[in-house]
């Protein structure tokens, strides 16, 4: 007997009932995988049914997982791709060949089996993870790109067996969880690393290199540092609709002049990571260098990627970004010191699990801020935020929502002023 008529029902019971990492933090946090374990067999372990890609790391991955299942779309194969968070509608969680799922197929799968789900006490992740997988294995897919929620060993998706693995990159975030050193988070991602799996490194970082390659000795994984292989050389921005790259592997041309959709300083790491990963893949997949091209230059066209160095505005212009723990901040700072403009206002607010001081002793006093909260339990006060932010010597006043806070930005802004939000994925997903 169905429990829910309509798909709202069921996505508010799967939120109101189910704790859920995104919105409430540590309280969500499941250390251990049995709950999946259960879950995945309730399904018939449909995690075993579809071919896949895994990947973790701390920035990047899902950059790095719409580049991939863009290129293999344009391959020709029916692609899945899961990842997290949402920014606006829970099915951007879970898509094939760019098309979210439809939402009956959500109401179908709650209503079908929400009694056992009741019974296993399931986070709001290890349900939808398992919807994930439910849904690629019914549509069969050729293959799944399937990115991590939060470290690597313990997250649910770590079930599955891939063809590859890949690890973007090692920073600090979720620390109370996943350890206070580079070392110990690393640690974690490599949790991913199956045995005789091969795994894609996509940065060579000194404290980290060292964890990894003694993970994939022990299991006789080949691994490969996207790096050391692989680079892309940053062309002249011809405008503020693409950036352009030459990309090399071996010190040799591979592609030239790149057409990226994504204005992000930082995605020259995600492409070369992307492009050793696609690389890998071909020896099971048949992946033209126009198809790596394809994938590239259309990735939000296959994907709907947004949120990453995403122009909301043109005048004033107004940009939004997903980038939020120190290396994410590290980032958009250097590329906004990089752009002219008059005055720069930043609309800015943070989750209350972040090491929030360390972000905010990164962004430029200069600028005028405009502090708020997102619509979530996780979201620090604003007020709050004000007050650890003058300390850091950040000046601004607090609004009672992300997009009064916006519209009062984009209201002072000049016309050659600059306009940025972030400090949390929530921020951005209430204004593009």
């Amino acid at each position: 007997m169905n429990r829910f008529n309509h798909y709202d029902e069921a996505l508010q019971w799967m939120i109101n009932k189910l704790p859920m990492y995104q919105r409430i933090g540590g309280a969500a946090y499941r250390a251990d995988l049995h709950n999946t374990i259960a879950l995945l067999q309730h399904l018939g372990n449909p995690e075993k049914k579809f071919k896949s890609v895994h990947i973790a790391g701390t920035n990047g991955k899902g950059s790095v997982s719409h580049m991939l299942a863009s290129v293999m779309a344009c391959a020709g194969y029916k692609t899945g791709l899961y990842t997290s968070p949402h920014l606006r509608d829970f099915r951007e969680r879970i898509k094939i060949n760019g098309e979210m799922i439809e939402k009956p197929a959500v109401l179908d799968f709650i209503n079908q089996h929400h009694q056992a789900f009741e019974q296993m006490d399931l986070s709001f992740f290890e349900m939808t993870v398992g919807m994930a997988f439910h849904f690629f294995a019914e549509q069969k897919v050729d293959v799944a790109v399937i990115e991590t929620g939060m470290g690597g060993r313990l997250d649910s998706t770590n079930l599955i067996t891939p063809l590859l693995s890949v690890i973007t990159n090692i920073g600090f975030d979720h620390m109370q969880f996943l350890g206070d050193t580079l070392e110990a988070i690393a640690m974690e991602k490599a949790g991913i690393i199956k045995p005789g799996v091969p795994v894609v490194v996509g940065q060579t970082q000194q404290e980290t290199e060292n964890v990894f390659r003694t993970r994939a000795a022990e299991l006789q994984s080949p691994i490969f540092f996207a790096d050391q292989i692989f680079d892309a050389t940053r062309l002249d921005l011809p405008d503020l609709k693409v950036q352009e790259f030459d990309l090399w592997k071996n010190n040799l041309l591979l592609l030239d002049q790149v057409k990226l959709p994504l204005l992000g300083y930082y995605q020259q790491k995600n492409l070369i990571t992307a492009a050793c990963a696609a690389d890998q893949l071909r020896r099971h997949f048949d992946i033209e260098d126009s198809d790596l091209r394809d994938g590239l230059e259309m990735v939000v066209y296959k994907t709907g990627l947004s949120g990453r160095w995403q122009i909301i505005s043109r005048s004033p212009l107004a940009i939004a970004d997903t980038g939020h723990n120190e290396d994410g901040i590290r980032e958009v700072v250097y590329q906004l010191r990089e752009m002219r403009y008059g005055q720069l206002h930043f609309v800015l607010g943070v989750v209350n699990d972040k090491a929030v001081d360390a972000v905010l002793h990164l962004l430029p006093r200069p600028a005028k801020y405009y502090f708020c909260k997102a619509n979530i339990p996780r979201g620090l006060d604003a007020s709050e935020l004000k007050n650890k932010a003058a300390e850091a010597g950040l000046s601004g006043e607090v609004y009672e929502s992300v997009i009064a806070a916006y519209r009062a930005a984009l209201d002072e802004a000049r016309p050659n002023d600059l306009v940025f939000v972030g400090g949390s994925t929530f921020v951005v997903a209430e204004v593009v």
